[in-house]
């Protein structure tokens, strides 16, 4: 069997530890995953859970690049992951893929594919979709966009190792990949507004807001119950850690009502929704995640933002 190449992994939020925990267990690798994080006690602890034999702590980006052949990216902004790729490019990077998972504007990912590229390697763009939980259970769904000799160099670490699905661009413009995200998101943010404003409206009308979950377990299982769960459990401020931070969901919000105003397209529900995330920021801070959409809609209709004393 032939070696499997060396890979390195650079980020280690709520989105890339599970993805890491999943090429560790189910990637057949036969080296040690290598692993970089900003706040280096992030890596020590994954690294402690999942094998000291099994992975290789690293004090830099340039430490990571320098014997990989293949290196991942999961960072919060388009700013880190500029950064993150200046530090990159300090290395002889000829031949080694550069594989961004995070979530940026998709101008930022063609320009980083020409800058990765034009230094002799290669570039995908490669962000996901699901939760924390998807990506621990290794149920994401990978999207991949780039010259299709890179992309075939990623897939044996995608479907079936952190994703259960991929939706394959190859020989595209990497930038596709993070313009299929930023929009897919869109639909992630609308669905909280949905849910928020149907729960707020069933518990005033009277229907109650139990009666209106039962509908839709039945009619909509997976998301929508999921994000419906959490409101009525009151996960959506309960939570020290949020799954999706109200930064990270507005930088997405920003990104796609740029790419709506560039191209001549109206977003008025995401314009709505993301008004009721700078509420959320307001109230509560670094505690915002999406579905405390749910808290600003029940605000403005009368109610306490927390539906539990």
């Amino acid at each position: 069997m032939a070696p499997t190449p060396q890979l390195a992994w650079i980020g280690l939020g709520n989105m890339g530890r599970g993805m890491c925990k999943n090429l560790v267990e189910k990637g057949n690798l036969d080296k040690p995953l290598i692993l970089y994080n900003r706040t280096k006690k992030r890596s020590d602890d994954l690294a402690a859970s999942l094998g000291a034999d099994k992975t290789k702590v690293v004090d830099t980006i340039n430490d990571a690049v320098k014997s990989a052949d293949i290196i991942f990216m999961c960072l919060g902004d388009d700013a880190a992951v500029n950064s993150a790729v200046d530090t990159i490019l300090q290395e002889d990077v000829k031949g080694k893929v550069v594989v961004d998972a995070s979530t940026v504007h998709p101008d930022t990912t063609n320009a980083l594919e020409k800058r990765v590229t034009a230094k002799g390697a290669e570039f995908v763009g490669m962000p996901v979709f699901g939760a924390p939980a998807m990506a621990d259970a290794g149920s994401l769904i990978c999207v991949l966009a780039g010259a299709g000799s890179s992309v075939a160099k990623v897939k044996p670490f995608t479907k079936g190792v952190m994703g259960r699905a991929d939706i394959d661009y190859s020989d595209q413009p990497a930038g596709n990949a993070t313009l299929l995200k930023v929009i897919g998101n869109t639909f992630i943010l609308n669905m909280n507004e949905v849910l928020s404003e149907g729960h707020v409206l069933a518990e005033k009308s009277g229907l109650g807001t139990q009666n209106l979950h039962s509908w839709i377990e039945a009619m909509f299982p997976g998301p929508y119950t999921a994000y419906s769960n959490r409101m009525l459990a009151g996960d959506y401020y309960k939570r020290d850690d949020p799954l999706f931070h109200v930064d990270l969901a507005r930088k997405d919000a920003r990104h796609a009502m740029a790419i709506a105003e560039k191209a001549g397209a109206s977003v008025p529900a995401l314009k709505v929704a993301d008004a009721h995330l700078a509420q959320v920021k307001e109230h509560l801070g670094d505690k915002g995640d999406i579905p405390s959409i749910y808290g600003a809609v029940r605000k403005e209709s009368g109610l306490k933002f927390e539906n539990q004393d």
